[in-house]
């Protein structure tokens, strides 16, 4: 995590492992749905921050009123959401979150490859990408199926545009298809001059940029 004064948000600290290396360090909210794990970390971190509560349920008010760095090891099934709505959050400046391999290569995918996606052009549009290292099956007791990886989004822009996400969704809404296909669903693209044969996965950020904005 980039070293900084703000405020550390971890998500699901579960038994508090790495929430105890958190507190030598910053400043801690820990959000944790389980009761029963609450229980045992205000035992065991009596002056420790914490929030008992489902972490989407709290996103509805804002997580903190302060700049924070959200850090976790996040469900798989929840976590290209999570990752958004921090991506989205105005307050999140850093995000360092373990989640399944094949979603951080998502997420920090490049223009050519196969798995290039909204998802790679929303998260670079708004933070420096950098998938970290990968954490075999066997790291974990019981042992997932899948490869995990350590990803870190440094934020250089407050948030992302809704509308543009959106717009994103429906470029790449069926990536075999070409991009003029997807698009023109809802889109009406008889002035554009966009090759007929090229796909979502081959088109640069800038000119998905370029392309909304003409068409908005």
């Amino acid at each position: 995590m980039p070293n900084s004064d703000n405020l550390v948000i971890e998500i699901g600290p579960g038994l508090g492992d790495l929430t105890e290396k958190l507190l030598e360090k910053r400043r801690v909210l820990a959000i944790e749905i389980d009761k029963d794990l609450c229980e045992i970390l205000k035992e065991k971190f009596p002056n420790l921050n914490l929030k008992c509560d489902d972490v989407l349920k709290l996103w509805q008010d804002g997580l903190a009123e302060e700049d924070y760095d959200l850090i976790a090891n996040l469900p798989y099934y929840i976590a290209t959401n999570i990752i958004l709505k921090a991506l989205k959050d105005e307050k999140a400046k850093n995000i360092l979150v373990l989640i399944q391999k094949e979603v951080a290569e998502k997420f920090s995918a490049k223009v050519g490859d196969r798995n290039f996606s909204s998802l790679a052009i929303i998260a670079q549009s708004v933070a420096k990408v950098k998938k970290l290292f990968d954490i075999p099956p066997g790291a974990f007791t019981p042992a997932p199926k899948v490869v995990s990886s350590v990803i870190l989004f440094e934020k250089f822009k407050k948030s992302y545009d809704e509308e543009f996400a959106n717009f994103l969704k429906i470029a790449f809404s069926n990536p075999r298809k070409t991009l003029r296909k997807n698009l023109s669903k809802k889109y009406n693209l008889e002035n554009f001059n966009l090759a007929k044969d090229i796909r979502p996965h081959q088109v640069d950020t800038s000119t998905f940029f370029q392309l909304f904005s003409n068409l908005r």
